[in-house]
C-alpha cells in the first residue's frame, strides 16, 4: 500500500471511529437524552458567561433557526437556560444550566483523555509534527469549508 491509500484509509476509519467511540463515551445511562450534536452545541455554549444565539450558531456551522430547534430541545430537557440580554431584549442569550454544566464537563473529561493517549506516548517531536500535521488538515477542512459557503 502505498502513502495516499494509507493515509486516506487511517482518515476514513479514524473519523468515522472517533464519531462512533465519542458516542458511545458521550451518551451514558446519564445523558441518553441527548445526541453527540448536542453535546457539541453545549460546548460552544461553554461555562463561560451566557453567549447570544449568532455565537453559538457560527461556532457549530448551522443557521441561527436551526440551532433555535436544537435549543428548545435542550431547554426542555434542562440542559440549556435562555434568557434576554438586559442591553438589548431582542437578543436571545443562552448557558448551561447546572445539568448542563455536568454534561459539558463529561465531554471535556472524554476529549482530555483522548489527547492525553495520543500524546503520552510521544516524545517533543513527534508531538510538534503531529501538531504541524493536524494544523494542515485543520487549514483544508478551513478552506475547504469556506469554499462549500460560497
Amino acid at each position: 500500500m502505498n502513502s495516499y491509500e494509507t493515509v486516506n484509509n487511517i482518515l476514513v476509519k479514524m473519523f468515522k471511529d472517533i464519531l462512533d467511540i465519542e458516542e458511545r463515551a458521550l451518551i451514558t445511562s446519564e445523558y441518553k437524552d441527548i445526541s453527540v450534536n448536542d453535546m457539541h452545541i453545549m460546548e460552544a455554549i461553554g461555562i463561560q458567561e451566557p453567549k447570544n444565539m449568532s455565537t453559538v450558531a457560527k461556532a457549530v456551522s448551522v443557521t441561527t433557526g436551526t440551532l433555535t430547534i436544537a435549543i428548545n430541545h435542550l431547554v426542555k430537557k434542562g440542559y440549556v437556560e435562555r434568557t434576554r440580554s438586559e442591553e438589548d431584549r431582542r437578543v436571545v442569550l443562552v448557558s448551561l444550566s447546572e445539568k448542563g454544566e455536568k454534561a459539558f464537563l463529561h465531554h471535556k473529561i472524554f476529549h482530555e483523555k483522548m489527547v492525553m493517549a495520543v500524546l503520552d506516548d510521544l516524545n517533543p517531536k513527534e508531538t510538534k509534527d503531529l501538531t504541524r500535521a493536524l494544523l494542515k488538515l485543520q487549514n483544508f477542512f478551513d478552506s475547504y469549508g469556506n469554499k462549500e459557503k460560497n
